[in-house]
């Protein structure tokens, strides 16, 4: 089973998601330096969630590159993840129309670490169909970052209900943690000996 088509339908899929979101960008109310100040929060939470489709659409690139078989168990698990993502529009303007309301704000972090959740299965899914050895196994390795990510999204889903900041700075902070590029892919995929890959 070829990986092409998963890649171009993925691909799809989040620039459709980001295009939903800025569309539903409201103008300001006036046309003053007042009005514009009063839309700088809707406008962070959108360059938030824009954050995150980058990221996910940036490490399932480079993790398709690196794969070089998938089945149905993949096509499946990748579906499970855009499912996820597909909610992250709906959840960024509750979330910045409320005024980063509690419950929002919670059910955006629930969001966000559900689609991670689908990206380790998706990971999962992709590697039990690689060789032990595969270059992708030996570049993703224990994952420390996306385990860290997940801990983090949990820990701020309750603090919402503490301190609504607390909780969206710790949603920046993984966000940042996954802006810094993770070359493991590209490097070892420099490192290895050339061979033809399926599907492609």
């Amino acid at each position: 089973m070829t990986k092409t088509r998963l890649e171009a339908f993925s691909d799809g899929v989040i620039a459709i998601l980001i295009t939903i979101m800025v569309l539903e960008l409201r103008a300001p109310a006036g046309s003053d330096l007042t009005a514009l100040a009063g839309a700088l929060p809707e406008f962070a939470m959108y360059l938030l969630s824009f954050a995150f489709l980058g990221i996910y659409w940036n490490n399932h690139h480079h993790m398709l590159h690196a794969t070089t078989a998938v089945n149905g168990a993949v096509l499946w698990a990748n579906l499970h993840l855009l499912f996820w993502l597909s909610l992250v529009p709906f959840a960024t303007r509750w979330m910045g129309e409320s005024g980063l309301a509690p419950l929002p704000t919670a059910i955006y972090g629930c969001v966000l670490l559900l689609s991670a959740i689908a990206f380790s299965i998706l990971v999962r899914a992709i590697l039990a169909c690689q060789p032990r050895d595969s270059v992708l196994a030996g570049a993703i390795g224990d994952d420390l970052k996306g385990r860290l990510s997940l801990g983090l999204y949990t820990a701020a889903i309750p603090l919402t209900f503490l301190n609504r900041w607390i909780a969206v700075a710790l949603y920046a902070l993984v966000a940042l943690m996954w802006l810094v590029p993770d070359r493991r892919i590209e490097a070892r995929l420099r490192a290895a000996p050339p061979h033809p890959a399926a599907g492609e």
